[in-house]
């Protein structure tokens, strides 16, 4: 299950020492695939104003992709300069487990903060800023099926615990590779802070 967001984002960010980027390539086992679309890059026509799209796009490129297989995350990360949330600044998004956090800030157009978690369990997350919850399930539901996803939303409501929370659960598959998500919003119309998770 998600863990509720209660972090604000652009503080960490900016109070966050990083890693340069060969720090995380040598701290990541080799090995593994590489690549893909530009960090950030949106899918279907996005713009690159638009936190939705961004958001939706940057988790196919790394959660989706790379769906319990932390090593290629991690690789991929490397490959695209994402710089690592030195600890204990990450301890924001880790919750005390082991993993490593990325800055994928979106600096095409208006700049979009955004972060990538990968815990060594195989969860992977990706944390916008502030996106409108009705938009980003839209855009995430049409960059699936694009992507030849097949999905079940298994659950659809408020949180049970934060009520200003809404939370969208899904099962899926491709390729022979199944994985559960987990879309958590807020649930005021205006937007706010979201997380989308992969579950091996």
């Amino acid at each position: 299950m998600i863990r509720p967001l209660r972090v604000a984002l652009g503080l960490v960010l900016a109070a966050a020492p990083l890693f340069p980027a060969a720090a995380v390539a040598a701290a990541s086992p080799t090995g593994g695939a590489a690549g893909g679309a530009p960090v950030g890059a949106v899918v279907d026509g996005g713009s690159a104003d638009d936190p939705a799209a961004q958001a939706a796009g940057l988790f196919m490129q790394s959660c989706v992709r790379f769906a319990a297989n932390t090593k290629g995350l991690r690789q991929w990360a490397a490959h695209r300069h994402l710089r690592r949330i030195q600890p204990p600044h990450d301890e924001a998004f880790l919750y005390g487990l082991p993993g490593m956090v990325f800055d994928a800030t979106a600096t095409a157009g208006r700049p979009i903060k955004l972060v990538v978690v990968s815990e060594d369990s195989g969860s992977c997350s990706v944390v916008v800023e502030h996106a409108k919850g009705v938009a980003l399930l839209h855009r995430l539901d049409a960059d699936l099926k694009a992507a030849g996803v097949v999905f079940k939303v298994t659950e659809d409501g408020p949180d049970a615990q934060e009520k200003d929370l809404r939370n969208r659960a899904y099962d899926a598959g491709l390729d022979g590779k199944h994985w559960q998500m987990l879309v958590s919003t807020v649930a005021d119309p205006a937007g706010g802070e979201a997380m989308l998770t992969t579950n091996p």
